[in-house]
């Protein structure tokens, strides 16, 4: 423990909570959002909000420009990250609690897995990564079909299903970053997407929202935009750039623990058997699947595309 402090130092350490933190409530301040905006109105106002904060900082690294060399693919990274993603998780948690759904979408390393291993990367047939593939999916199929889980039949299968569908789009989008947009900075391709998915989805937006907002829906889309978005990419960037690109994303094991625990102070939702059971089980099978058991050390900084922020 005390070798891993001090790859990391206090801030670093500072960083990692705070991203803990960030890219946990998303999930709960979407559901006080869908309370009364459209789920097309929350993905307009959280992209177009966050891509204006961002813009100042992209200009001043001078990213922009080289995210606009190479348009097309930022545009598929921006739809698979973000267009499809966010519009799904905003109407499957008109149906699914917080909790659920962050815990859902923490299954990222298990389909990034299966995608890796569709590409012809064998390194991810290790007996520790096997297991963990095997314990995540199981822990998701408790959770599912275990006792407790209030959900609003076939409705509720369906917004399971979107959520598990918004995990696999997370999955997808880093290798496009890799292979496409590896000399394009982070920064830039984040902006640049934020800001065409907000242009998209702003005219349907109009047409979606039939009633008027509530303050606190309203409150709730502002630090979705404000925090989850904008600030999130800043902060972890900056962690990124204290303990390199491969450790930084261990947060995303603390982020579930984060999204169920204010789901049920903040919000009231229930804890189930099924997830009780299932919890460790996904977050044992995803570590397994992305680490292979073991705790890699730090690599010279550099950029990682955003993973999983919900």
């Amino acid at each position: 423990m005390d070798a891993v402090a001090s790859r990391f130092g206090t801030r670093a350490w500072i960083l990692f909570g705070a991203m803990a933190v960030l890219w946990g409530i998303p999930y709960l301040f979407i559901k006080e959002a869908v309370d009364s905006y459209s789920p097309a109105a929350v993905v307009a106002g959280r992209t177009l909000l966050g891509a204006l904060i961002l813009v100042p900082f992209a200009l001043r690294q001078k990213a922009i420009r080289p995210a606009f060399g190479k348009i097309g693919w930022v545009l598929a990274f921006g739809a698979i990250e973000m267009a499809g993603p966010f519009v799904l998780l905003a109407h499957a948690e008109q149906t699914l609690s917080s909790g659920l759904t962050g815990l859902l979408v923490a299954t990222v390393p298990l389909f990034a897995a299966m995608i890796a291993l569709g590409g012809g990367d064998r390194s991810v047939l290790t007996p520790a990564r096997s297991i963990g593939l095997f314990i995540g999916f199981a822990g998701v199929a408790v959770i599912v079909v275990g006792p407790g889980l209030a959900i609003d039949g076939g409705a509720g299968l369906v917004a399971i299903g979107e959520v598990l569908l918004v995990a696999v789009c997370y999955a997808i989008a880093p290798f496009i970053v890799a292979r496409q947009l590896k000399d394009v900075p982070a920064l830039g391709s984040v902006t640049v997407a934020l800001l065409a998915v907000g242009i998209v989805y702003l005219p349907i937006a109009l047409l979606t929202q039939h009633e008027v907002p509530t303050v606190r829906s309203t409150v709730a889309l502002v630090l979705l935009a404000v925090l989850c978005t904008a600030v999130a990419f800043i902060v972890f960037f900056a962690l990124i750039a204290r303990v390199g690109p491969v450790r930084a994303p261990l947060f995303t094991y603390v982020n579930p623990v984060v999204a169920i625990v204010l789901g049920i102070l903040i919000l009231g939702e229930e804890i189930t058997l099924g997830l009780i059971v299932g919890f460790p089980l996904v977050i044992l099978g995803c570590w397994l699947a992305a680490t292979g058991g073991t705790v890699r050390t730090a690599k010279p900084a550099g950029d990682l595309p955003p993973i999983a922020p919900g």
